[in-house]
């Protein structure tokens, strides 16, 4: 495993983190399983660990503290999210400042950490980003809640403005072969200092050849998700299932590995539940894609 620069936060990280999220952290799946997972993606190298409040109805913040027990956790970089939770049965936002003490106060007590080495504000707009609510979370970070503070948002206006704050060291962004207009936008926050994080490097499997026969439950769970939420990606991803079906190269390793070779990217975050597949993505580390593999996808972007 690589290690990268965080932009300028000093930090070092492993160019593919581990998404502590979505079917991983459900109570489908199982506890002991889960923590297997982190244990071989951190003995593989992996130090950057991404979750949040929100994530998994809930539950994968305090699976993934649970996990981490008995570890030694200064060379890790954990990553959590403020401004959302899960109550209630939903997703709620919460961006007033009273709200995001009181968030990061309960993400210190389950992931066991005195103070978060990275924290994202969770979908903001650009009219929350204000002077005075700046202010208040530099506050905020000088009573050593957490060290470094970010923005994850899938709106590139969100992020472009985000370039423009000193107090934001990192921006993740989704970034993949079907977001090509995603690449000037990261050479602007590269080049603004900032670490860029690599969200849904895998495109949310819609490349993927669907399998109507697995009926596995995180399976199903992520073919109903994408339904609901991503019909567009998936159609647009059949055009690229030939990344699939490549000599000596997967899938998935083949998406990770261009992530990787956007400039300015720190990492690429992905998650999964199988040993596999984990085993796997982790390979495309180092890894460059064949040219005329590269070129095949540029040509396909080219046709929108």
């Amino acid at each position: 495993m690589r290690a990268r620069p965080l932009g300028r936060t000093g930090l070092q990280v492993s160019e593919i983190g581990f998404g502590a999220a979505s079917f991983w952290g459900h109570p489908a799946f199982p506890e002991d399983e889960a923590r297997r997972l982190i244990d071989r993606a951190l003995d593989l190298g992996v130090n950057f660990l991404d979750t949040g409040p929100a994530y998994s109805r809930g539950r994968a913040e305090g699976r993934l503290g649970r996990a981490l027990e008995g570890r030694d956790l200064s060379g890790l970089v954990l990553a959590t999210k403020v401004g959302t939770r899960f109550d209630a049965g939903r997703v709620r936002r919460d961006m007033s400042l009273s709200g995001i003490e009181t968030s990061l106060e309960r993400s210190r007590r389950r992931l066991k950490l005195e103070s978060l080495p990275l924290v994202h504000l969770h979908g903001p707009s650009v009219e929350e980003l204000t002077p005075d609510f700046l202010g208040g979370l530099e506050q905020l970070r000088a009573r050593g809640l957490f060290r470094h503070l970010g923005v994850n948002s899938f709106d590139p206006a969100v992020i472009e403005f985000a370039l423009s704050l000193p107090g934001i060291d990192t921006v993740m962004v989704d970034v993949n072969v079907l977001r090509p207009g995603r690449l000037p936008l990261v050479a602007r926050a590269a080049e603004a200092g900032k670490g860029v994080l690599a969200g849904m490097p895998l495109a949310m499997g819609h490349t993927a050849p669907r399998r109507l026969r697995d009926l596995r439950p995180s399976s199903v769970w992520y073919a109903l998700r994408a339904l609901k939420n991503h019909r567009a990606d998936m159609v647009l991803g059949r055009r690229f299932r030939f990344l699939h079906d490549q000599p000596g190269i997967t899938g998935a390793q083949a998406l990770l590995a261009w992530v990787l070779a956007v400039p300015g990217v720190s990492a690429a975050i992905a998650g999964t539940t199988r040993m596999r597949h984990l085993e796997e993505n982790l390979q495309a580390a180092g890894l460059s894609l064949p040219e005329s593999l590269a070129e095949r996808i540029a040509a396909e972007q080219a046709r929108d």
